[in-house]
């Protein structure tokens, strides 16, 4: 099936690598007259990054364009789903970063390195 974005199969999963970030929390810290010390008021779970690394093929040079036209579609601020092959799910993810590189031919056709850093806004362990 390959790696999906809301439902659509807009990447190749050969040579495909999704690094996931850390949990963080944050929290305030206040001092209080006649209190040693400070206090602290978690404020939980925050986002983490996400980022997708992998190779883009095409038959040409217009398909390579109308393919990186479609993911950078999806960088509009709203929020989108990504599933992988093996059927691991990463909900709220708000497209950041879509980079291209090393644009090259490649077997009868163009293929390119990218990579996508997501934000995973609501992060659920």
């Amino acid at each position: 099936m390959g790696i999906a974005l809301d439902g659509q199969s807009l990447f190749d999963g050969q040579q495909l690598e999704i690094e996931l970030g850390g949990f963080s929390r944050d929290s305030i810290e206040r001092t209080v007259p006649g209190l040693d010390g400070v206090l602290s008021v978690d404020l939980g779970g925050r986002s983490r990054k996400i980022k997708q690394r992998g190779v883009l093929r095409a038959k040409s040079r217009t398909q390579m364009d109308e393919r990186i036209s479609a993911i950078s579609a999806y960088m509009d601020g709203d929020t989108h789903t990504l599933v992988t092959d093996s059927g691991e799910e990463y909900g709220n993810l708000r497209m950041d970063v879509f980079k291209v590189s090393n644009d090259r031919a490649s077997g009868g056709g163009v293929a390119i390195d990218y990579e996508i850093v997501y934000t995973q806004l609501r992060v659920q362990q």
